[in-house]
């Protein structure tokens, strides 16, 4: 789940996403879109008021901890969006701490390098925050990654998406060295190869992705056949208040956003 790769024999590179070990309740976005809810703009880019936080490695180089560097990327994404120039960084003694908190890694160890799981690591972020109680998320919740509007309603409405998946040989072999790759359909996933990303925007090519410090786009048949249950793949995004806020400007009479929050308190009860 973590083997080390090589960029040009000289730049390593981790994975790191797990399957999930137990699926809890969990709340699904197509229960909260109303018929009155207006068709997603064409393109949408969150990724001019989070480039500074977006091209952040977040350790991803030399640990397997790729869903809390996911996770740092689409706080960079929230709160850059919600004012904060380039998108909030976090330090990366946090990262590390996060890393150890929900993934059990012992800084020093190798042998604890083990990856997390993104349902694990969604959990604590909404239970506990990023940084000292701070940055908690209101909510996550699935979306279908085989209904390419609701996944750019997703995106449109709530400005982020985590793809949970197992990449294929083909997109590692050879390893992207830069920005501007393209990911699509390109044979089996491979189970040594779980890896987590950002979603931070689509147009007619594909969703756009943030990884390893560098963005790239994931075609939309590709997300059906990776990220996706029937390949062990997952997607969600993350409710942030500002972006509640937000997508309520976009989309007022278009998401049920009462029930969400009933649904999301009685998951707490």
């Amino acid at each position: 789940m973590d083997r080390v790769l090589t960029m040009k024999q000289t730049t390593p590179f981790k994975l790191g996403r797990k399957r999930p070990t137990v699926r809890g309740p969990r709340l699904s976005l197509k229960n909260y879109l109303l018929k009155s809810l207006p068709t997603p703009p064409a393109h949408v880019n969150y990724v001019p008021n989070a480039t500074t936080a977006l091209s952040e490695m977040y350790d991803n180089d030399t640990l397997g901890d790729c869903v809390i560097a996911c996770m740092g990327h689409v706080e960079g994404v929230l709160t850059g969006n919600a004012g904060a120039p380039g998108g909030e960084i976090l330090p990366n003694e946090q990262i590390i701490s996060l890393y150890s908190s929900i993934g059990g890694y012992v800084p020093g160890d190798p042998s604890t390098d083990n990856g997390c799981d993104e349902q694990t690591a969604l959990n604590w972020w909404q239970q506990n925050g990023l940084v000292s109680g701070r940055n908690k998320i209101a909510a996550w919740v699935v979306v279908d990654g085989a209904n390419l509007q609701e996944v750019h309603t997703t995106l449109w409405l709530f400005e982020n998406l985590i793809f949970g998946f197992e990449l294929p040989d083909e997109w590692i072999t050879p390893f992207p060295s830069q920005s501007g790759f393209t990911w699509k359909v390109a044979g089996p996933p491979n189970p040594e190869n779980g890896h987590c990303v950002a979603g931070v925007g689509y147009d007619r090519t594909g969703v756009r992705i943030s990884t390893w410090g560098m963005l790239g786009v994931i075609q939309a048949a590709a997300i059906a056949e990776y990220a996706t249950t029937p390949n062990q793949g997952e997607l969600y995004t993350v409710l942030s208040q500002d972006a509640i806020s937000r997508a309520t400007l976009k989309a007022p009479n278009g998401f049920d956003f009462s029930q969400l929050q009933a649904d999301i308190e009685s998951l707490r009860g």
